[in-house]
């Protein structure tokens, strides 16, 4: 056995005496399960907010019947939570052609929905422990 072996062998000990003296309390294992599901619903809502921005663009895409029930509900929605940042009236980026207000509502709420996407995970990493 070569001493690199050894030493190994060694750090390992340490490494499981260390891992056995740090007791697990009740109180550590429901901070832990806190933190997971707070994490876990913190996604959900950033997914769930950047479907709805999505659903709208496509409405906008498809031309769908901007009288129909559900096509006013998502486009609400979206103006909703679209932070007034990819707001279609006064967008990131405004289109000029003549699909104009396709292009801006696809520009605008698909980078709103990725922001939503990127800050969702970056909170998850965050709070999951």
């Amino acid at each position: 056995m070569t001493e690199r072996d050894e030493d190994h062998r060694s750090d390992q000990g340490v490494d499981r005496a260390d891992r056995s003296s740090q007791t697990v309390t009740p109180r550590t294992v429901t901070v832990v399960w806190v933190r997971e599901n707070l994490a876990r619903a913190v996604w959900i809502v950033c997914m769930t907010l950047a479907l709805v921005l999505a659903i709208a663009a496509f409405t906008y895409a498809l031309e769908a019947n901007s009288g129909n029930g559900l096509v006013k509900l998502a486009r609400d929605l979206a103006n909703v939570f679209d932070l007034g940042v990819f707001d279609l009236d006064n967008p990131v980026k405004a289109f000029k052609d003549p699909n104009g207000a396709v292009k801006t509502a696809l520009f605008n709420y698909g980078l709103g929905a990725v922001v939503y996407l990127v800050l969702g995970r970056i909170l998850e990493r965050i709070i999951r422990p």
